[in-house]
């Protein structure tokens, strides 16, 4: 297997994540496809010859100046999710990425959950006839304050891109309802102006007149649940229904501490997302997702927010 060289850009973290630290340097150090051969800042000079892709995880201020010098230093590039805070500068990084025959990917890491991708392919392959509807629910149990900016941008993405990546269908309208609803004081009853929101649930219509609804957000603590304690999605078709839960097949404990602890057996979604990288790179196929998925998934997120202040039901935007 050919070892491509990483060279790890920041660890930017907002609130109480810092994905490089936590996920994108062990799993790179981990894969037998990567050598991480460097830690850099992002003003750092990126045309170093001992890095064949780079791992971005800087201030979103500098996120599309800092992937756009990647590109231009001819690096591939695993970018954080969400790539940017607005479909805008998704696409500026899409514009830089395009025609340079350079991987470009945001890390949508959940999409490779092995339950979404049977339900892909068995979408694909028609065992549900044509696809009218998906629920799904993405749900975090305890694991910290709520993410600063709110859930709808840290966790719904996660889901729509999912959705996506299953039936191929985009969103064009978005209803929204949400706000802060699990934390403390007067936000009980709040609308989404009280706080950034730590619930949200989104109806939304694809093209071909599908219709899906996502529940995604950040629960407190329960007996029995920690972390991502809910992600299923259930697919409803023509000639048949599946149900995906990617939670399953596994054991949880419930300690005499009252914490849960559980194992995933096999590669992570985040080994697997590598994978897809890895491949592309050293085979030159196009990668399953770029940046016009980041955009796509932004699009939604910005609809949502316009539905959320309006009350009504919002076209995503072009």
């Amino acid at each position: 297997m050919r070892v491509l060289d990483v060279l790890l850009i920041g660890e930017y973290g907002l609130g109480h994540q810092n994905h490089q630290r936590d996920m994108y340097a062990p799993a790179f150090e981990a894969h037998p496809g990567f050598r991480v051969t460097g830690r850099a800042e992002a003003d750092d000079p990126l045309d170093r010859p001992d890095a064949d892709v780079v791992s971005v995880c800087v201030p979103y201020e500098r996120r599309v100046e800092v992937v756009t010098r990647a590109l231009r230093a001819g690096k591939h590039v695993l970018v954080d999710k969400p790539m940017a805070l607005t479909a805008a500068e998704c696409a500026r990084i899409a514009e830089a990425a395009a025609g340079t025959g350079l991987v470009c990917l945001p890390a949508h890491h959940q999409r490779f959950q092995p339950a979404v991708r049977v339900a892909r392919e068995a979408i694909a392959a028609g065992k549900v006839g044509l696809p009218w509807n998906v629920q799904a629910d993405f749900l975090v149990a305890g694991g910290g304050a709520v993410w600063p900016l709110g859930e709808l941008l840290n966790f719904a993405p996660y889901a729509t891109d999912a959705i996506h990546a299953m039936t191929a269908l985009p969103v064009t309208a978005v209803y929204a309802t949400g706000g802060p609803r699990f934390q403390d004081g007067p936000s009980q009853n709040s609308s989404f102006q009280d706080g950034p929101e730590d619930l949200v649930t989104l109806c939304l219509t694809h093209e071909r007149g599908m219709t899906s609804t996502v529940v995604a957000g950040r629960t407190p603590a329960m007996p029995g649940a920690g972390g991502l304690s809910l992600h299923r999605y259930r697919v409803a078709g023509s000639h048949g229904t599946l149900l995906a839960d990617a939670n399953r097949p596994a054991a949880r404990v419930l300690t005499t501490t009252g914490t849960p602890r559980g194992t995933w057996a096999g590669p992570s979604t985040v080994d697997r997302m590598l994978t897809e990288l890895h491949t592309a790179v050293v085979t030159g196929r196009p990668a399953e997702l770029g940046p016009a998925d980041a955009v796509a998934a932004l699009r939604v997120v910005e609809a949502a927010r316009r539905s959320l202040a309006s009350g009504q039901v919002e076209e995503v935007l072009p």
